[in-house]
């Protein structure tokens, strides 16, 4: 069992940054892959970005490559997602999630969510 904790959500104007923190408990966070995943208001939820257990690899969609990066630090059991360069299309709550391996957490097969933070970039 994991719990994940999101945290760093937040208001920002358009061009601005933020970064996302997501804390996992339990001794399992490094055998898992770590993704992040985003929905806004009347839409499905959709795949942002994921990392493999060593963060050796990293996936990412088309409409925030580029501008997110994700990281992991297994030694505190938190991944992160830096956001650069916000659009207002990015507003949506990001959910953390774990899974078995990035390419399943990129077609959304997810073992745990996380309970969402809201990111809102205003125009």
């Amino acid at each position: 069992q994991v719990q994940l904790v999101e945290s760093g959500g937040g208001l920002v104007q358009a061009g601005g940054s933020l970064r996302l923190s997501c804390a996992a408990a339990g001794r399992t966070f490094s055998y898992y892959s770590m993704g992040w995943f985003r929905q806004a208001p009347g839409t499905e939820r959709e795949f942002v970005a994921a990392i493999s257990r060593t963060g050796a690899l990293t996936y990412y969609a088309d409409s925030v490559k580029g501008r997110f990066t994700i990281s992991r630090d297994n030694a505190r059991n938190t991944v992160y997602l830096q956001m650069n360069s916000l659009k207002p299309e990015d507003t949506a709550v990001y959910y953390c999630s774990a899974g078995q391996t990035p390419s399943n957490l990129r077609i959304g097969v997810v073992n745990y969510w996380g309970q969402g933070t809201q990111v809102t970039v205003s125009s």
